[in-house]
């Protein structure tokens, strides 16, 4: 995700930071309690390596002034004001593009505003306090990245709130899964929703999803288990993989292989295991997905198909 990076000059004010780049453009980060900077524009976190480089990662704090200043006094704005003022046609074109929104495409007739992530995770923070009845009718609207904030602001909500409020955030997500209707929709979402309201209880529902005609609530599926692959817990991912090993759609080709390299990242064992079995037959875009990481020796061993010795 994150590009290389480039030395730069700074100056600290007031805990934050403010750089300039080699074009004379100044950006502002602000500092956290770990001492890392924040980029509220660009949205990837820069951290400064020992030649005195940034390099970009993927999560990010945004600051308050990556927003217009009407829109950093808490509830001063209604949601749907606040997403028009930010919209920006020049990027909504490029989101439509990337997000392949044409005809036959898997986003068809979605509709953008151009508003970035980090933006969207800022207006999340004012609205954190939109009752979940209201965040209910932001999900249903046409526009993406209104659904986006409304997903932020249900994750919000889902881990402070008590038994019966999680249990009503996660009833109300599956209800409305046809409204989560793109890959970043779902990434941003089925660990923190779904995922993490099974953790302690009958998983059943995942499998439902993973079999389930809409692509979305398949990525759902596998995505969702991204909570226990972080906690140790690999059965179920391995279990809806290879419940999605015969899927013909790409996305989840590249969600399967992701959430397989997610575990090998916690034990290769688990991981080379599931390879060994289903290799030579899984789609090659999930394979290459999930090898990703390996030595370059093994990744060519099973993109040939000859396997390892154990």
């Amino acid at each position: 995700m994150g590009g290389p990076g480039i030395g730069v000059p700074r100056s600290v004010h007031l805990g934050n930071t403010r750089h300039t780049d080699h074009k004379g453009r100044s950006t502002c980060f602000v500092r956290s309690g770990a001492g890392h900077l924040h980029d509220p524009v660009r949205g990837p976190r820069p951290r400064q390596d020992p030649h005195g480089r940034f390099a970009w990662h993927d999560r990010v704090t945004p600051c308050p002034c990556a927003l217009p200043a009407v829109l950093q006094k808490e509830g001063g704005v209604e949601p749907r004001a606040s997403l028009e003022r930010l919209g920006n046609p020049e990027k909504a074109r490029v989101f439509q593009r990337f997000f392949r929104t044409g005809p036959g495409q898997y986003g068809e007739g979605d509709v953008f505003r151009g508003i970035t992530v980090p933006e969207l995770r800022g207006l999340a923070k004012i609205h954190k306090n939109l009752p979940p009845e209201d965040t209910a009718q932001l999900l249903d609207s046409r526009f993406h990245e209104d659904r986006l904030l409304a997903l932020f602001i249900l994750i919000g909500h889902f881990r402070k709130g008590d038994a019966q409020g999680k249990e009503g955030i996660y009833n109300l997500y599956l209800d409305k899964t046809h409204r989560i209707n793109n890959w970043d929709l779902v990434d941003a979402s089925a660990e923190h929703i779904p995922g993490a309201f099974l953790w302690d209880k009958d998983r059943a529902p995942l499998y439902a999803l993973s079999l389930s005609q809409s692509l979305w609530e398949r990525r759902i599926s596998i995505i969702a288990t991204f909570h226990f692959i972080r906690r140790g817990d690999f059965a179920d991912t391995l279990s809806i993989a290879h419940n999605l090993l015969t899927d013909r759609h790409d996305l989840i080709h590249k969600a399967v292989g992701w959430m397989l390299r997610e575990v090998g990242k916690r034990s290769m064992e688990a991981e080379e295991a599931f390879l060994r079995e289903h290799c030579l037959t899984m789609p090659r875009t999930m394979l290459r997905y999930a090898i990703e990481k390996f030595p370059d020796d093994l990744r060519r061993c099973y993109m040939k198909g000859v396997l390892p010795s154990a």
